[in-house]
């Protein structure tokens, strides 16, 4: 089980890479899409990208559920 503070500065990261906000604006409760201004394309590339990471593959029921930041750190502390 991955550490969530070290999961979360990680998602952070990729986050900021791929969409124009600040690192401080990437809270665990942040909604991708509402708050953040994802897209599904920027969604697919996040998750992709987090696949490499942390040498998983994430299932496509596991992509419906994802809304927030910390849904996506639960998501990693629980299948790294």
């Amino acid at each position: 089980m991955a550490d969530a503070k070290v999961v979360f500065e990680k998602v952070r990261e990729y986050i900021v890479n791929q969409l124009p906000v600040k690192a401080e604006d990437v809270k665990l409760e942040s909604r991708l899409i509402e708050d953040l201004g994802a897209d599904s394309a920027n969604l697919m590339m996040l998750i992709m990208d987090l696949e490499m990471e942390y040498d998983i593959t994430v299932s496509d029921d596991m992509l419906t559920g994802v809304k927030t930041v910390g849904d996506i750190v639960k998501y990693l502390e629980e299948n790294t």
